[in-house]
């Protein structure tokens, strides 16, 4: 009966009209400008709760150029400090590709933090956040962490071990393999040919 009745309100017209509701409207989506050169605007976010390998990493920062959706799979502890992640972003984001103009993250609190907001003025570049809620907007994250998972999860199932012995590997298949939505792979967007 209880079935029934649910049934019932939910297909009629007069209660769902007379319906209050209880939630904040959802924001509209606005779509990121494309961005005009590689690596100018970049995407990042943290694949945590991985198993602990033997260097004690157990999670990856994954850090996406929105352009040529090339991608960098850094492993690190989740509980490295911000002076080490910072450390890490200049030696391995800053270092090959320049200082980006913008970064799009979730509201993890290490992105959120004083430190890495002042860092990032001192760099001068803009730090935007993923609205609560929709984790849509920063997709092109999303998107590559299923990816990297898949393989990750393929990877411990082949070859056992730590997972973190094969993130390099890792990271060069993804950056060679075919994306629909740049017509080839990210290698070859961010390099101007096939490797």
């Amino acid at each position: 009966m209880k079935k029934d009745v649910a049934e019932f309100v939910a297909k009629c017209l007069t209660c769902q009209q007379i319906k209050v509701e209880h939630q904040a409207p959802a924001g509209k989506l606005h779509p990121l400008s494309i961005p005009e050169w590689k690596w100018e605007k970049i995407t990042m976010d943290f694949v945590i709760g991985l198993p602990r390998t033997f260097r004690k990493h157990d999670a990856v920062w994954v850090i996406v150029d929105r352009l040529t959706k090339s991608a960098h799979f850094l492993s690190i502890r989740q509980n490295d400090s911000l002076d080490k992640l910072a450390e890490l972003y200049v030696s391995e984001i800053v270092r090959l590709h320049g200082i980006p103009t913008s970064i799009v993250s979730d509201r993890d609190p290490r992105f959120t933090s004083h430190f890495w907001g002042s860092l990032h003025r001192a760099l001068g570049t803009k730090l935007h956040f993923s609205t609560a809620f929709h984790p849509q907007t920063d997709g092109q994250s999303e998107r590559t962490i299923q990816t990297l998972e898949d393989m990750m999860r393929a990877c411990v199932i082949e070859f056992k071990g730590n997972w973190d012995d094969n993130l390099p590997l890792m990271e060069f298949a993804y950056n060679n393999s075919f994306h629909s939505s740049i017509g080839m792979a990210p290698y070859e967007a961010l390099y101007g040919r096939k490797c």
